[in-house]
């Protein structure tokens, strides 16, 4: 596994994102022997120039050690593709960002997520929309997805806390600058039921230019994105379109045909977005009442005596169905139904491959 230390300083080099660093590390097989590269070896993996030369400039202004140990004091946790906490409904979009930071603590029902996006200039519709949905699915076990803005946002991420519920905000700049500044509060209480998340290195400030792309993780961390307010020109429409890219169901809120507010949406739905009419509608289309019976079944296992033997059996690294069942000596079809049961109740994951690793109780959380 490469050093973190490298993963976040290609991190804080502008212009390498997904795509330049999977191509360093297949060319230099290990990032630490990447970061170290000489500007012509580096020329000679893919980069330009330009970006050859920011990497030596990188390694010259910052100490990674002392970087890392900075972020560690913070209570921020780095993760990146390699890491098993890692968000696997993001992992699975096109171009994932190679590292994330996140505040606070990440479980895994957070795959049972929708994004709740929208206008700045919500209106008192719009509130009460935001409100009763970001309510209605933070009581169904789903966490609310958004980005900590003015409006809808900040409404959604208020009301699924209110509702008991768990809440992520993605931040368009580092975990530790948060903005606007009046939801630095709001932001605090979401440490203890959900996470912050930025791909940007802390001390990053909130530059503009830093919220569009943010949006595609929103949208990756979700199973669906619902737009309850959108004007013409919003950001929301940005995610909306980043959700149709990674293949994520869209939904919109109707609204009135002479309201800026609704214009984004109304056209949403017109392009093909699904009307949001009622919450239901939105747990059903997506199976999401799955997400209350995985909590409730979770707690009285494991049920049986084969459960408990495949438990005690997987562990973090992944193990291949035919293996799981030789060394159990169990029929393959019994291993099988057994671990579809186990992964509904959350006490197995499937990583792939009919790959499976376990997810115990006490490693269910990861907390920064």
């Amino acid at each position: 596994m490469d050093d973190k230390r490298y993963w976040v300083g290609f991190n804080l080099v502008k212009g390498i994102g997904a795509v330049r660093l999977q191509a360093l590390r297949e060319h230099f097989s290990d990032l630490s022997i990447a970061w170290q590269a000489p500007e012509d070896a580096l020329r000679a993996a893919g980069l330009s120039q330009k970006l050859a030369e920011r990497v030596a400039q990188v390694r010259t202004d910052v100490d990674l050690e002392r970087m890392l140990e900075k972020i560690a004091g913070q209570g921020i946790t780095v993760l990146t593709w390699e890491d098993e906490q890692y968000p696997r409904r993001l992992k699975e979009i096109d171009q994932p960002p190679p590292v994330l930071y996140v505040r606070g603590t990440l479980k895994t029902e957070d795959e049972w997520a929708v994004a709740v996006v929208g206008t700045r200039r919500i209106s008192a519709y719009g509130r009460q929309v935001s409100e009763e949905l970001a309510a209605s699915l933070a009581q169904s076990g789903v966490t609310v997805v958004s980005g900590l803005a003015r409006g809808v946002d900040a409404v959604a991420h208020q009301s699924a806390l209110k509702a008991g519920g768990r809440t992520l905000a993605v931040l368009g700049s580092g975990v530790d600058r948060i903005y606007p500044p009046e939801h630095r509060g709001l932001a605090e209480q979401m440490l203890a039921h959900g996470a912050l998340l930025s791909d940007y290195a802390p001390g990053t400030p909130p530059d503009a230019s830093n919220f569009p792309p943010r949006n595609r993780i929103i949208s990756g961390l979700s199973m669906a994105v619902v737009v309850v307010e959108a004007g013409e020109t919003s950001g929301a429409l940005i995610t909306a379109q980043f959700a149709v890219d990674q293949g994520r169901d869209v939904f919109a809120v109707s609204g009135n045909i002479l309201a800026p507010q609704s214009k984004g949406t109304n056209r949403l739905i017109q392009q093909g977005a699904q009307p949001l009419l009622a919450v239901r509608d939105l747990l059903e289309t997506l199976d999401l009442n799955l997400a209350t019976e995985q909590r409730s079944v979770r707690k009285v296992l494991p049920a049986n005596e084969v459960e408990a033997r495949l438990l005690g059996l997987l562990g973090p690294e992944p193990m291949h169905l035919d293996e799981i069942g030789q060394q159990t000596g169990l029929p393959i079809e019994r291993v099988s139904a057994t671990l579809v049961m186990m992964e509904l109740k959350g006490l197995v994951r499937q990583v792939g491959g009919l790959n499976y690793v376990a997810v115990r109780e006490d490693q269910a959380d990861y907390s920064g």
